[in-house]
């Protein structure tokens, strides 16, 4: 059993961690400012702690209180759009919320970070797949934000052995628990698959696509995607693995990538309607195709995704929206 903090645990990617560290025999306690997440996403099992990435103090009596070992952070903005528009938000949340947070745990002794970065460190590259020594140049501030954390992990294991963290980089993030009792609730909801649905569902206008004329089989972008639950035993398994001086780092997704206009068939498949489409022309900055290679974790951990078929991450989204029409309800 291991006392761990998961900030962001009230997210969307969090909520899954602590349902999975929860039933792991873990003692968890949340810290999450809720301006994103859910208080009914965190089960009343986890000690939950409304408290912002800032409040370095704060975090050092939680860490403290709860004699944590092990830090899981999640807690970061994460929309590229809003990254561009509002870039000072993504730094001060994502890159001066993590140095609070390493502050923190430099004060008390704890020594363990389990990261949850993004492949968007890796900007646009040149050859896919993406594997972990692929050239880091971001593209957005989002991907700034994170690559900053990343640099300052780096530095923070050379001047304290002791340290030990591992950063998990992806992309696109999909379904819900297979349980159906936490899902995906954002406002806005940026992700392809919910609003896909939501569509599907008469519950938004017709699923918009960029661009129809890339140089891909079908001309729509082309993106990985991974389970959420699959992530999340990335992470675990990231965990159990930790060893003082460790700064590994891993790319996590299924190896190939799916086309806008294949989830848009894939989900008609899954929910047996059709759905509307609106065909529009390319955003700024979306490459071809983006997808990595998770080779190297599978190879040193082995994980291996349990999800790999579109269909399959789709029922499950379906299965938690198809239930939960207003998500949580708290928003």
């Amino acid at each position: 059993m291991t006392q761990i903090l998961v900030t962001g645990g009230a997210g969307y990617i969090g909520s899954h961690a602590v349902k999975r560290l929860l039933a792991d025999g873990h003692n968890v306690a949340v810290l999450d400012n809720l301006s994103r997440g859910h208080r009914s996403a965190v089960p009343q099992e986890a000690r939950f702690y409304q408290t912002d990435l800032a409040e370095t103090e704060a975090i050092t009596h939680i860490l403290r209180e709860n004699a944590i070992e092990v830090v899981m952070h999640f807690a970061a903005f994460a929309a590229v759009g809003e990254s561009m528009a509002q870039p000072l938000l993504y730094y001060q949340n994502n890159t001066a919320g993590a140095v609070s947070l390493l502050t923190a745990m430099q004060r008390c002794g704890v020594a363990r970070l389990i990261f949850s970065s993004t492949a968007a460190t890796f900007g646009i590259p040149d050859e896919m797949p993406i594997v972990e020594t692929t050239r880091q140049e971001p593209v957005n501030p989002y991907g700034w934000s994170k690559w900053m954390v990343e640099r300052a992990l780096l530095d923070l294991v050379r001047a304290n052995p002791q340290f030990g963290f591992t950063a998990l980089r992806y992309f696109n993030v999909a379904g819900s628990a297979a349980d159906g009792s936490i899902g995906e609730d954002h406002d806005p909801e940026t992700h392809l698959i919910p609003n896909i649905i939501r569509a599907a569902l008469g519950r938004s206008g017709a699923i918009q696509i960029f661009g129809t004329d890339y140089p891909t089989p079908d001309g729509t972008c082309i993106r990985d995607y991974v389970h959420v639950e699959d992530l999340i035993d990335a992470h675990v398994r990231s965990m159990n693995a930790l060893r003082d001086g460790d700064k590994r780092f891993y790319n996590l997704g299924i190896g190939r990538g799916y086309s806008v206009r294949e989830m848009i068939a894939a989900t008609e498949e899954v929910l047996g309607v059709p759905i509307p489409v609106q065909e529009g022309p390319r955003r700024a900055g979306d490459p071809p195709v983006l997808f990595t290679s998770s080779e190297k974790i599978q190879r040193e951990l082995g994980w291996k995704p349990a999800y790999t078929e579109a269909q399959s991450m789709i029922a499950t989204a379906w299965n938690w929206l198809k239930n939960h029409p207003n998500g949580y309800g708290d928003s």
